[in-house]
């Protein structure tokens, strides 16, 4: 049974609570009147214009005015000229953190996402950040998506809880150019599937 978006208060916190709360979360995108999604296991956080690896660094640019806007909407960029990227903003207006949504286990629409997928089998539809936009038909378009509001296309809904003896940190992926200690600072979370089973 769909359970209503996590508010905007959710969101609205420290963007590493926020990260950790959203592991076993349920992300989902309503194509069609179909919902499409499955549970976050994995994600990282970046914290505003201190955190050389976040976006925000060089400041507010039209790339990164969604990050200033209200917590609890969707970033969507482009990287590498061939792959979007989600991630939900948090804390306060005015300050531009963000998390990035790196892993689901589907669970919701499961033909559409294996047709968008065409040609690889589970478990890697949604395995990583570029493979589970492309399942979930994430592009520019849902760019500033609130993803508080129930009709929204793309919401987070409550999951099912994640023990934090299920969870694994480390650093964040792809930064190897990021001066330390922003480079190693363990800022990525994931469940240890082997200890969790939704």
């Amino acid at each position: 049974m769909p359970l209503s978006p996590f508010p905007a208060e959710f969101y609205n916190r420290p963007v590493l609570e926020v990260t950790r709360s959203l592991l076993g979360a349920r992300l989902v995108r309503h194509i069609d009147g179909r919902r499409v999604g499955g549970f976050i296991v994995e994600a990282e956080a970046y914290d505003g214009e201190s955190d050389l690896a976040c976006h925000a660094r060089a400041g507010r640019t039209p790339r990164t005015e969604v990050m200033y806007g209200p917590p609890g909407r969707a970033y969507v960029y482009f990287i590498y000229g061939m792959h979007w990227m989600l991630n939900c903003v948090t804390g306060p207006e005015g300050v531009p953190a963000a998390i990035l949504i790196r892993a689901v286990i589907p669970t919701e629409g499961l033909d559409l996402i294996a047709r968008r997928r065409a040609g690889v089998k589970q478990p890697n539809w949604t395995d990583g950040p570029a493979r589970l936009c492309q399942a979930l038909d994430i592009d520019r378009r849902l760019n500033g998506t609130d993803l508080t509001h129930p009709s929204s296309p793309l919401v987070i809904e409550p999951g099912i809880p994640v023990p934090d003896s299920a969870v694994i940190t480390g650093p964040r992926v792809g930064i190897d150019r990021v001066p330390e200690p922003w480079r190693s600072i363990e800022w990525r979370f994931r469940v240890n599937l082997q200890c969790w089973n939704p």
